[in-house]
């Protein structure tokens, strides 16, 4: 009997190292992931695509902020940061929490960040996209009150705006023109634009209106103010647009708005990007959208493709895509 259970397992597992050695080994499948990044801004430069945010759901999430980057807006790298994945770190830092809704821009051949920590905006800057980013002064750039979600616009004649939300009765968005060393404004400029007034602006009634995230461009003569609306942890949260003659307003909303929301992109809390430029002057709008239809955080980053039509601004239908690495 012995014999006979002996012979079968060792039939058995002939059997099996034969199937094994005539087997086809399949390559891993390599699955994308999300980037979980909130508030985001993506800055190109010589061929490269650097992507910045708000980190949630993370290791770095209150230690600064992660640049991801990408040579085709398809693939995205791991945390390129020149400190272990951060192009700001905490300590070279205006501020020790909250960093918020970063931007990047390129002034007399430096690199400047200008972002929210301790709900104040503050600036640093660096010779690389990557950093390391560092503060001159760890004084907010105004400093009174609370802000948020700064944009810094260069106009055509040299002169520089800070766009930025003020925590007064709701998150409104005001301007001021800001000096040219980027450190301070010029307080008797300070001026609010618009306040959550519409219905697709505070959908569910609240007493404290959101508007907030805002980008500024000119296009044929005219200003145009994106910002999203609503809180963001509300699945209405979209966006929409104003427009002006001038970068102090006053400013008109349009009718068309919102722009993009999770009725054209089946996303909910779609919002509260940036505008960027590819290398052919495609005009691209990124953003986040919530975890899932049930979880706000991680928020996950996204890309969609705006244009112009006459002097509307419009998404592109079919443009959506996630961020992924």
């Amino acid at each position: 009997m012995k014999k006979i259970i002996t012979l079968v397992s060792f039939m058995s597992v002939f059997g099996a190292c034969s199937q094994e050695n005539n087997s086809v080994v399949k390559p891993v499948e390599v699955v994308a992931k999300n980037i979980f990044v909130a508030d985001p801004t993506i800055y190109y430069s010589k061929g490269m695509y650097y992507l910045y945010g708000t980190t949630t759901g993370n290791i770095a999430n209150g230690e600064g902020f992660l640049v991801y980057t990408s040579s085709d807006l398809k693939k995205w790298s791991e945390p390129k940061g020149a400190q272990n994945g951060l192009a700001l770190k905490k300590g070279d830092s205006f501020g020790d929490k909250g960093f918020w809704a970063p931007q990047i821009l390129e002034y007399n051949k430096k690199f400047y960040m200008i972002y929210t920590a301790n709900e104040n905006i503050a600036v640093a800057t660096s010779d690389s996209p990557l950093g390391p980013f560092k503060n001159e002064s760890k004084k907010p750039i105004i400093e009174t009150g609370n802000q948020i979600d700064p944009f810094v616009f260069i106009d055509e004649d040299g002169k520089k705006y800070l766009y930025h939300v003020r925590l007064t009765n709701g998150n409104r968005i005001f301007v001021a023109e800001i000096n040219d060393d980027l450190q301070s404004i010029k307080p008797e400029t300070l001026t609010e634009c618009i306040s959550g007034t519409l219905p697709w602006e505070n959908t569910e009634n609240t007493n404290w209106p959101v508007t907030e995230g805002p980008t500024v461009l000119k296009h044929n003569g005219l200003y145009y103010l994106i910002y999203s609306a609503n809180d963001f942890r509300n699945i209405d949260y979209a966006v929409g647009y104003a427009t002006s003659k001038s970068p102090l307003g006053p400013w008109e909303k349009s009718k068309d708005s919102p722009i993009i929301s999770r009725k054209n992109t089946s996303q909910n809390g779609i919002g509260h990007g940036d505008i960027f430029w590819d290398p052919n002057q495609k005009m691209h709008y990124v953003l986040h959208t919530h975890f899932s239809t049930a979880e706000v955080s991680p928020r996950k980053a996204a890309i969609i493709d705006v244009e112009f039509v006459d002097n509307q601004l419009k998404a592109v239908p079919g443009s959506f895509i996630f961020l992924k690495n």
